[in-house]
């Protein structure tokens, strides 16, 4: 079984390598045209850095690490499906049934190189693919301006003993300096308190706040009149436990996040009273979505029982494409409609992982165990 089990992994990983290198090639391609626009263009915060052909390349490699996330389970169905099919075509996989590799024995031996598949996807999407989106953004930022998400950039909510603050931040440098910082106190009545409005802030290794180019206003009701004082002090330190962390998650892409980055904010997102539906939904979507490699191996494995004519493998690794493009677009269809329509988070997440798992059980079922 050791050989049989280093000839079918010697093949899946070359053929799953070749696969994911071809995809690769194409989004590297797709990625660098969707920034020829942006080359040449002087930068926002200084004019004499030029965005040029070097920086595009560096960021499009940057961005390698999560289109390998994205693939790897694709690809390792494409290329699983190629080792299969090609073996039954020659008689190969015959030869290995009367060796003594049965159904169940080679569910169990996909289901280890599947195994390494998930450790692999789980590594890279949780540790590298982040750091490498993060110093990619970082670098873009340098170039164009600052890293913000639309028009009004992130609000945060904080919550402390006497007050509750929404804090809005228009956008981030690529050195961690806030600007365009707005911060409305309220109450415990909800009763407005106090606005700030500062130009510029920086997050402090306290995690407080030192905001520069400050315009502040309180708001005193004395018997039903409202007094408002005024006040422009040069800089100001609030003190909070937003730190520098929790900004850059509300402004990068809740996807390219590592899991613990995601669990922390939803559990500060819950203690403050706001909606986590969405980075709930991410959450459970990088739990699950390694575990697909599992899934992908399984749907391959009754290629391996087809009778092939001459020539006829290509449709079949055609359906494996198809197949494994249906999982990608279901996983990002399911997110947004468990968000809309309020589904449980893991489920929304599961789902697309649970109907491939139905689909290749029953393939399994029919055409291995039944044939």
């Amino acid at each position: 079984m050791r050989t049989i089990r280093r000839l079918i992994y010697g093949e899946v990983f070359a053929a799953v390598l070749f696969v994911l290198l071809a995809f690769l090639s194409l989004f590297f391609f797709f990625d660098f045209v969707d920034e020829l626009p942006a080359l040449g263009k002087p930068s926002a915060l200084d004019p004499s850095l030029i965005y040029g052909v070097p920086h595009a390349l560096l960021y499009v490699a940057l961005l390698t690490p999560s289109r390998i996330y994205e693939l790897l389970p694709i690809s390792v169905l494409i290329g699983t499906i190629f080792v299969l099919a090609r073996l039954a075509q020659h008689s190969e996989y015959t030869i290995l049934r009367t060796s003594g590799l049965g159904p169940w024995r080679a569910l169990r031996t996909l289901l280890g190189l599947g195994a390494l598949f998930v450790a692999v996807t789980f590594a890279i999407g949780d540790y590298i693919a982040p750091w490498a989106d993060k110093t990619g953004q970082l670098l873009k930022a340098r170039y164009q301006g600052a890293i913000s998400i639309g028009q009004t950039g992130a609000w945060l909510k904080e919550k402390q003993d006497y007050s509750n603050f929404s804090v809005n931040v228009g956008a981030l440098s690529p050195q961690g300096e806030l600007s365009n910082v707005r911060i409305f106190e309220f109450n415990n009545r909800g009763f407005l308190v106090s606005t700030l409005h500062a130009r510029t802030g920086q997050i402090e290794n306290d995690d407080s706040w030192t905001l520069r180019g400050v315009e502040r206003r309180e708001f005193e009701v004395t018997e039903g009149v409202t007094r408002v004082a005024r006040s422009a002090p040069e800089t100001f330190r609030w003190p909070s436990q937003l730190n520098a962390e929790m900004v850059s998650v509300a402004l990068l892409r809740p996807d390219r996040m590592r899991t613990a980055d995601l669990f922390a904010y939803i559990r500060h997102l819950e203690a403050n009273g706001q909606t986590a539906q969405r980075y709930q939904i991410e959450f459970w979507r990088k739990v699950f979505y390694p575990l697909s490699c599992l899934v992908m191996v399984v749907l391959a494995l009754p290629f391996a029982y087809l009778h092939f004519r001459s020539g006829s493998i290509t449709g079949y690794v055609f359906g494996g494409v198809m197949a494994g493009i249906s999982f990608f677009l279901l996983n990002n269809v399911f997110g947004y409609i468990g968000n809309l329509n309020q589904w449980q988070p893991w489920l929304a997440a599961a789902s697309p992982a649970l109907i491939y798992s139905v689909i290749s059980l029953g393939a399994f079922g029919w055409l291995v165990l039944r044939r």
